[in-house]
């Protein structure tokens, strides 16, 4: 149906953002920025990633379904039973729910992995097709048309989930020329750094303090204020 082509989307908007925290294995080969496009290189790899995605999509749609059937069970129930009929409606529900989130992550993950090993690249069409074959999929029990207008459906909120994703990560990602930039300021700070260290200007914490700003880990206050704080 169209809001479970919704919650989907979602889902796939937060498994794609929250990401970034994954773990990079030993041993496994990881894909260029040209290979990736804009989407996030740290995700798990496949087929591991199609574990993660079902696990994630479950517990999202468990704790949403229960905070959803708990307000409506109590809204529904009668005064001197809410709290028991919430309880009820959100304890029956909530797992069905969270199930079937784990279905659409499953099977949407499944297609990822499966596009990204035929075309040896990890990019947004991977997404979009994955998304339009998935919502085609979920649906083909009730017949050819209702499954084309939810293809469709998923492939176009996916295409819109992905497109924003692209903008976010591009506003947030520095460009090589200030990499390369920030990669000079820090080298010569660091060269400044050495310079007053073998003249003895610095010692003790601040020698420590000043080194932690050569190497970029603790905030500049520019060269020449640090060196007008040595002398």
């Amino acid at each position: 149906s169209p809001l479970a082509a919704v919650l989907s989307g979602c889902l796939c908007l937060h498994t794609r953002c929250a990401a970034s925290s994954a773990a990079v294995k030993p041993g496994v080969l990881r894909m260029t920025r040209g290979q990736t496009g804009d989407r996030d290189a740290s995700r798990e790899p496949c087929p591991d990633r199609i574990v993660e995605d079902l696990g994630g999509a479950f517990g999202m749609g468990a704790v949403g379904g229960f905070i959803w059937h708990f307000v409506k069970g109590a809204r529904n129930s009668p005064a001197g039973y809410r709290f028991s009929g919430a309880m009820y409606s959100a304890r029956n529900r909530a797992p069905i729910l969270g199930g079937n989130f784990a279905v659409w992550g499953g099977t949407f993950s499944s297609f990822d992995c499966s596009l990204q090993y035929i075309r040896r690249r990890d990019d947004h069409w991977n997404a979009i097709a994955s998304g339009f074959l998935t919502g085609g999929v979920l649906a083909a029990r009730g017949g050819w048309k209702v499954a084309s207008r939810n293809a469709v459906i998923g492939g176009v909120l996916l295409a819109i989930i992905e497109g924003v994703s692209a903008v976010l990560m591009r506003s947030q990602t520095k460009t090589p020329r200030e990499m390369a930039l920030e990669q000079m300021e820090q080298t010569q700070q660091m060269e400044e750094y050495q310079k007053r260290k073998d003249a003895g200007e610095v010692s003790g914490m601040q020698s420590w303090y000043q080194y932690l700003q050569a190497s970029g880990m603790a905030p500049s206050v520019g060269s020449s204020g640090s060196s007008s704080s040595t002398t």
